[in-house]
């Protein structure tokens, strides 16, 4: 007699696997990393790299997340080009670079989220909240929530 196992329907493959992109992945796309990973890992998988990567987790953007009481720790500074990242379903491009001239033939979207590298704590805030705001829009999208408003931003 051969037992069958249930797999469950929220395992990790299961799930859309989402890319956070920005210049440096040094702020945006490690900031969004960071709520998507702690908010909604129920929704979607999530990593983040940089066009031209510097590195470095900046310490505004961590002081901002982790006053949130969302943990960064396990991330890191990647370019697009690392052997470990996943190969995504959709990719959130924040870099200022249109994802016409970056991403050819991949699923993207454009957000226009600015860059506060080198700026102040509460500017890291307001990026924050703009970020958080358009991933719980996007979570939505990925749950089939109806969309009555747009994303702030």
């Amino acid at each position: 007699m051969i037992a069958l196992m249930a797999i469950p329907m929220d395992t990790p493959a299961a799930k859309p696997k989402i890319l956070f992109v920005c210049m440096g992945n040094c702020v945006r796309s490690q900031i969004a990393e960071a709520i998507a990973r702690h908010h909604y890992s129920d929704v979607f998988a999530v990593e983040s790299a940089g066009l031209q990567p510097l590195g470095f987790i900046d310490p505004t953007a961590r002081a901002a997340v982790e006053e949130r009481g969302i943990n960064m720790d396990g991330q890191f500074s990647k370019g697009l080009h690392n052997h470990g990242l996943e190969q995504p379903d959709l990719i959130v491009n924040m870099s200022g670079v249109p994802g016409q001239k970056v991403f050819h033939g991949r699923t993207f979207e454009d957000w226009p989220i600015a860059d506060p590298f080198g700026e102040d704590l509460e500017t890291h805030r307001r990026i924050c909240d703009a970020i958080e705001a358009r991933i719980k829009e996007l979570a939505g999208r990925y749950r089939g929530e109806p969309q009555g408003r747009g994303a702030a931003g």
